[in-house]
C-alpha cells in the first residue's frame, strides 16, 4: 500500500469508556478519521458496572477538554466542575451524550469484541517493510466477524473485566468456578443486593478503595441486620496503610473513605485478618472455608457465607500476540511507566505526567492508554488517560512538539508511605519525583513525554 493510501485509513481505537472517547474527540479537533470498537451494549459499559460508586475525583477532573469542547457545541449542559460523579452519572451525563454527536455516532459500534490485531500480511516474526503495513484489527460484531484496517491503533479497552482471583499467589483455581455464585469480583451494589448479603458472614478480599467501598456499604447494612458479619482480609503489615492521606488529601472524598473506614475498624465492626496470604477456598457444608497464612501460621475461616474479591485488575494481551510490544514482566504495564507505578516501590497516588514517549511500543503507532497502560498498578486517574491520548493524537498528526509539551494538573495526594525500601519520599528524592508524590501539588509542565 502506497502512503497515499494509507494516509485515508482511519486510526483505530478499543474499548468505548472515558479514555477511549478522549482519543476519539481528539482526533476529531484535529481532523482525523476514527473508528471505535466497544464490546459492551453501551458505551462506558464497564462503568455502569460500578455506577452506584461515587467517584472522589470531581467534574473537573473526569472529562476531557477536547470532548468537552464538541459537547458545548451542542445542546449539553455540563455538570457542575465541582460535584462528585457516580459511575452511571459519569456515563449519562457526560460518555452517552458525546457518542450521540453525529460527528461520533457513526463511528462506534457496539457489541463489538476485538479479538486479534495484526499487521497486514506480517506476523510477529516479520521485520522488513513492517512500518508501512496496514493494521488488521478482527472485529465480532453481533456474533459476526469482520476486518477493519487501520493506520494506527489505540489500545484503551482497560482492565475492569479481568480481576484478579483469590488466591494471594495470583493463580486461578477450579474452587472459584465452583463457588462462583457466591463471589463477587469488584464492588457489589449492597444496596440493590441487601437480600444476598444480610445477616451473613461476608468476607471482603483486598486493601484498595474498591474494598472499601463495599466494606463502607456492607457497615450499612449491619446497622439494619446486626447479625451481618464483615471479614476483612488483606496481605497488608497493618490495616493502618490503608488509611491514606485522610485529611490531608487533595481529593477530599478520597480521603474520606480513609476516615470512614477507620473508625469502623476502630469501633471493632469489622474482623480484621492481616496480613493474610490465602492458599485455598472450599466448598465445607455449605459454607465457604478460607485457609491462609495469618502471621505465620495457617488459619482456616470457616464459616464464610458470601466473598467480595476486590483485589485488582490485570491486562488481557491476547488479542495483541501478533503484535510486538513492550510490557513490564511484573507489573505488565507499559514498560516504560513500570518504574513509575511499580507498588513495590510507589505509594503516591499519582505520577509525574507522561505521553507519547513513555507509551511508544516497539510496534510503531499502537498504543495501550488508559488503565491498561499500567497493568496490574492500582492506582489511575481518569486525567491521567486524557493526558495521554492528548499526546498520543498529537503525534500520530504530526505535531511532534505538542506531543512532547506534556501539560496535567493533578491534586496532592497528601501521603506517601515511608516504609517502602525505597521511598519517593527520601530526602534524596530528585525534584522530578518529589513534585509526584509526598503531599506537594502536582502541577507540571515538562518537555517530555488517576476507578478515577
Amino acid at each position: 500500500m502506497n502512503k497515499i493510501e494509507q494516509q485515508v485509513l482511519p486510526v483505530a481505537i478499543i474499548g468505548g469508556g472515558p479514555v477511549g472517547l478522549a482519543a476519539a474527540a481528539q482526533l476529531l479537533g484535529k481532523g482525523e478519521e476514527f473508528i471505535l470498537f466497544e464490546s459492551g451494549s453501551s458505551i462506558g459499559s464497564s462503568v455502569l458496572e460500578w455506577g452506584h460508586v461515587r467517584m472522589f475525583s470531581p467534574w473537573q477532573y473526569n472529562m476531557d477538554r477536547a470532548a468537552k469542547e464538541l459537547l458545548l457545541k451542542s445542546e449539553w449542559s455540563p455538570p457542575n466542575d465541582e460535584e462528585l460523579p457516580t459511575g452511571g452519572e459519569l456515563v449519562n451525563d457526560y460518555l452517552l451524550p458525546l457518542s450521540h454527536l453525529p460527528e461520533m455516532k457513526t463511528k462506534i459500534y457496539l457489541n463489538a469484541k476485538v479479538v486479534g490485531v495484526a499487521r497486514k500480511g506480517f506476523d510477529k516474526l516479520k521485520t522488513a517493510q513492517r512500518e508501512n503495513a496496514p493494521f488488521q484489527v478482527y472485529v465480532e460484531i453481533e456474533g459476526n466477524a469482520k476486518v477493519f484496517e487501520a493506520r494506527a491503533v489505540i489500545d484503551s479497552s482497560g482492565t475492569w473485566r479481568r480481576p484478579n482471583p483469590i488466591l494471594s499467589n495470583g493463580i486461578w483455581t477450579k474452587a472459584e468456578k465452583i463457588l462462583e455464585d457466591r463471589i463477587y469480583y469488584g464492588i457489589p451494589n449492597v444496596k440493590d443486593l441487601e437480600s444476598r448479603y444480610k445477616n451473613k458472614a461476608v468476607m471482603v478480599i483486598g486493601s484498595g478503595h474498591s474494598a472499601i467501598n463495599a466494606l463502607l456499604e456492607l457497615a450499612d447494612l449491619k446497622g439494619e441486620f446486626p447479625d451481618t458479619q464483615i471479614y476483612w482480609t488483606m496481605r497488608k503489615t497493618k490495616v493502618q496503610d490503608v488509611y491514606g492521606g485522610q485529611e490531608n488529601d487533595g481529593l477530599p472524598a478520597r480521603g474520606e473513605l480513609g476516615i470512614r473506614i477507620q473508625k469502623l475498624v476502630d469501633a471493632n465492626q469489622i474482623n480484621i485478618l492481616t496480613p493474610f496470604y490465602i492458599h485455598r477456598v472450599s466448598e465445607t457444608a455449605g459454607k465457604i472455608s478460607v485457609v491462609g497464612d495469618l502471621k505465620g501460621e495457617e488459619v482456616s475461616i470457616k464459616e464464610v457465607d458470601e466473598l467480595i474479591v476486590s483485589t485488582g485488575f490485570r491486562p488481557d494481551t491476547s488479542f495483541l500476540q501478533e503484535l510486538r510490544l513492550s510490557t513490564d514482566p511484573a507489573v505488565e504495564s507499559v514498560m516504560a511507566l513500570a518504574p513509575l507505578i511499580d507498588p513495590n516501590v510507589h505509594s503516591c497516588g499519582t505520577v509525574r505526567p507522561h505521553g507519547e514517549a513513555e507509551l511508544r511500543q516497539p510496534e510503531k503507532n499502537f498504543y495501550i492508554v488508559g488503565m491498561k497502560s499500567y497493568g496490574r498498578a492500582p492506582t489511575f486517574l481518569l486525567a491521567t488517560g486524557y493526558e495521554q491520548v492528548r499526546s498520543v493524537v498529537a503525534y500520530l498528526t504530526g505535531d511532534f512538539e505538542g506531543a512532547k509539551e506534556v501539560q496535567l494538573e493533578l491534586p496532592e495526594t497528601g501521603v506517601c508511605n515511608t516504609n517502602i525500601a525505597t521511598s519517593c519520599c527520601d530526602s534524596s528524592s530528585s525534584a522530578e519525583q518529589t513534585s509526584s508524590c509526598c503531599g506537594v501539588p502536582v502541577k507540571l509542565e515538562i518537555s517530555r513525554s488517576s476507578c478515577c
